[in-house]
């Protein structure tokens, strides 16, 4: 089966050349600091901090992390040296890491084949501790109380460790905020909090909203978490403090440092969850026309029909051969009617295949605009679920896609709850010491329709459409990172608010001049 993410052949040969990163302004006397001082700047966060993308970290990827292109700005302005994570055995720019399942190599498009792919080789890439604290201390997959938990780095604490944060963990028992501190922060951004959302939404909510649950330490890692327990944990990220969880924490301004802390964006904006269409099952995806009329004979036709008869005709109607149908889903929130379905179908099917039917379809219904389709999900439809017999072996079609396969809407009004709660406890704090606040939930948010850069240039939030919006798109081929011209425009958005914030006057980059997306000739 086709899926819109699957990219033209008509790609600009043009991709296959990336540019060196160049400033959009050049030097000019007039640029200050303000009130503010970049002597030793330090940066906390998750991947988008890091300098993540296509879903992995990589030399060349994270040179261009959001950090590392304001330390540039910085130092026209008296910024002092700014240091990341080596990652210098990273000799074929692959990413990923070696031996570690899960962490595989980062996502190109193959233009000889116009798809989306991991690039071959082998990571290179290490555990091989390098025990230094750097200025940039983004670690990816981290939550926002991760960065208060001794042993984050410790291998011994597997699975629990996490991988980013052993190679350069200063001890066993450090935290991340415990090594950015020992930089002595004069000038930070924090930008924490997302993944408190965003690992429950990218596993279709198979996690669970801990929401009253004030113990992070008994939550599992798709785990919405707590917003009183994020506030708290926030607040000793950046005041400090004693909590009995964490005991006594240096923050991030407590020695009079000013910084720029970040909103969490609308994570179910970005184009992991706006890629893949509810409605791709067409009759050319299942093989014809008449296959769409034996579907509608056969599966769809008995089921609208036994489903009307308790009330929930609705869950399912008939297949067009015309127009584009809707994936067949799962939804946990519906009423099971399994018990319904089976006896309903008893008479013609038989008992024991009727209680499979039921078991199958008592939740099931199509999914509509306002599901959200995994982009994961685009390599799961239309394939046979495992032990599932023919005819009910295609995903999305004849059996209903799975919790971890959708984002329903209960499940997106949970994350955009955490989410506000989220951000207004950022602000507040934010206030409390007069920090700068980036607000990334608006900015993203824009990108979605689209955003005029200083340089004039629309930019867009469309996880390509082919050339007409190749060198336009600031995602990566994850659909969750920006890539770094995504990154320059996230920089940029930050230079507006410390400029604004602290009278600072400092040069914007061009993110025209920096790398989109990731071509290679074969693969």
């Amino acid at each position: 089966m086709k899926n819109k993410f699957i990219y033209l052949s008509v790609l600009a040969m043009a991709g296959l050349v990336s540019c060196e990163p160049e400033f959009e302004n050049a030097v000019d006397a007039n640029y200050t600091a303000g009130e503010a001082d970049f002597s030793s700047y330090v940066a906390v966060g998750n991947s988008l901090t890091a300098g993540y993308m296509d879903g992995t970290m990589y030399k060349s990827g994270q040179a261009n992390s959001f950090p590392n292109l304001l330390s540039q700005q910085f130092a026209t302005v008296g910024g002092g040296v700014f240091t990341q994570p080596s990652y210098e055995e990273d000799v074929n720019n692959l990413g990923g890491i070696s031996g570690i399942p899960g962490f595989g190599t980062r996502r190109v498009i193959n233009f000889a084949t116009s798809a989306p792919e991991n690039i071959a080789g082998t990571s290179t890439i290490t555990l091989t501790p390098q025990a230094t604290a750097y200025n940039n201390m983004g670690v990816p997959g981290a939550k926002s109380f991760h960065l208060l938990v001794p042993g984050y780095g410790n291998p011994a604490n597997f699975p629990a460790a996490n991988p980013y944060y052993v190679r350069h963990a200063t001890s066993n028992t450090a935290t991340v905020l415990g090594d950015a501190m020992t930089k002595n922060p004069t000038f930070f951004t924090n930008w924490i909090g997302a993944n408190d959302v965003l690992s429950y939404a990218t596993t279709g909510g198979v996690g669970v909203d801990q929401t009253g649950n004030f113990n992070p330490q008994t939550y599992g890692p798709n785990d919405i978490t707590d917003p009183t327990v994020f506030a708290g944990v926030y607040s000793l990220i950046v005041n400090g403090g004693t909590s009995p969880a964490f005991g006594a924490v240096t923050g991030l301004s407590q020695n009079g440092a000013k910084g720029v802390v970040a909103t969490i964006p609308s994570v179910t904006s970005i184009p992991f969850f706006t890629t893949v269409p509810y409605n791709p099952v067409t009759a050319a995806a299942v093989g014809g026309a008449s296959n769409i009329t034996a579907l509608n004979a056969q599966l769809y036709g008995p089921l609208k029909q036994a489903l009307t008869a308790f009330g929930a005709g609705s869950r399912i109607n008939l297949l067009s051969a015309t127009a584009g149908n809707p994936l067949l889903i799962k939804d946990e929130s519906l009423t099971n009617l399994s018990a319904q379905l089976t006896a309903a179908f008893t008479p013609t099917l038989g008992a024991a295949t009727a209680a499979f039917y039921g078991s199958v379809f008592g939740q099931a219904r199509q999914a509509t605009a306002d599901d959200l389709v995994l982009l994961t999900t685009s390599g799961v439809i239309g394939t046979a679920p495992t032990g599932v017999p023919a005819p009910l072996d295609k995903y999305g079609v004849t059996y209903p896609l799975q919790d971890q396969h959708i984002l329903i809407p209960s499940e997106q009004l949970a994350i955009a709850n955490a989410t506000n709660a989220y951000n207004a406890a950022i602000k507040s704090i934010a206030a409390s010491k007069n920090l700068a606040v980036a607000d990334m939930n608006a900015i993203l948010g824009v990108l979605v329709n689209g955003l005029r850069s200083v340089n004039g240039q629309i930019y867009t939030a469309n996880y390509f459409s082919g050339a007409a919006t190749e060198n336009k798109v600031l995602f990566s081929l994850d659909g969750v990172h920006p890539n770094s011209r995504g990154y320059a425009v996230i920089a940029n958005e930050i230079i507006k608010v410390i400029n604004a914030h602290y009278k600072s006057n400092m040069p914007f980059l061009n993110p025209s001049y920096f790398p989109g997306i990731n071509v290679v000739a074969t693969n």
